[in-house]
């Protein structure tokens, strides 16, 4: 009999949990609903209350959904802290790292930017978006040979590609690679007839 006892309280329990964890998995999708309709609307401070009121730090979802939210209300710092914490929840998602780069970008911190890019690389390193960032990143730095490398890695995996061919162009223009820089910038031509950036290559390829 006592062990019948303890059998039932355990199915009572479980039972309990379960109820509970299915209100609040229908609390947060009726949340998360909600937040996309204000979303839209451009009503994002009051999205941000809607998902702020599920108060549960350790959800990455949520983490994920207030870094995108205060992104768009231009709460970088708060964007930025959202996405760190969903970072931390989910190391090997870069879907977290790409919104982290988005709120750094905004605050203009270019070092903590590259860091990321960088991490995205180690998890995929044929990330299209980190590379090409990164090689963008080292071509303002006037870094060239280290933008090649990023910008030739794209090039051969999307060949008619109009930013890398544009951007590996400009890069082998800068290190005296004319003839390369030419046939580039002609490439990227085909893609975007009548590119203005590409015709003043050209114009400087003697």
């Amino acid at each position: 009999m006592e062990i019948l006892k303890k059998s039932i309280c355990a199915i009572i329990i479980l039972f309990q949990t379960f109820f509970a964890l299915a209100q609040n998995e229908a609390m947060m999708q009726k949340s998360f609903s909600e937040s996309y309709t204000l979303e839209y609307n451009k009503k994002y401070t009051e999205a941000i209350a809607v998902i702020s009121k599920l108060n549960d730090n350790e959800s990455y979802e949520i983490n994920l959904r207030l870094g995108w939210l205060n992104y768009l209300n231009k709460k970088y710092t708060q964007a930025e802290n959202n996405y760190q914490k969903a970072v931390s929840q989910k190391p090997y998602s870069i879907e977290s790292r790409l919104g982290l780069v988005k709120s750094l970008a905004a605050l203009e911190n270019w070092d903590k930017v590259m860091l990321q890019y960088e991490e995205i690389l180690k998890i995929d390193p044929q990330n299209y978006t980190a590379n090409y960032w990164t090689g963008v990143i080292y071509y303002n730095r006037k870094k060239f040979e280290a933008a090649s490398k990023l910008f030739e890695k794209l090039v051969n995996m999307y060949p008619f590609d109009y930013d890398v061919n544009h951007m590996l162009a400009w890069t082998f223009l800068n290190m005296g690679r004319m003839n390369d820089a030419k046939t580039l910038f002609n490439k990227a031509l085909l893609n975007k007839p009548g590119d203005a950036s590409c015709l003043e290559g050209l114009g400087k390829i003697k």
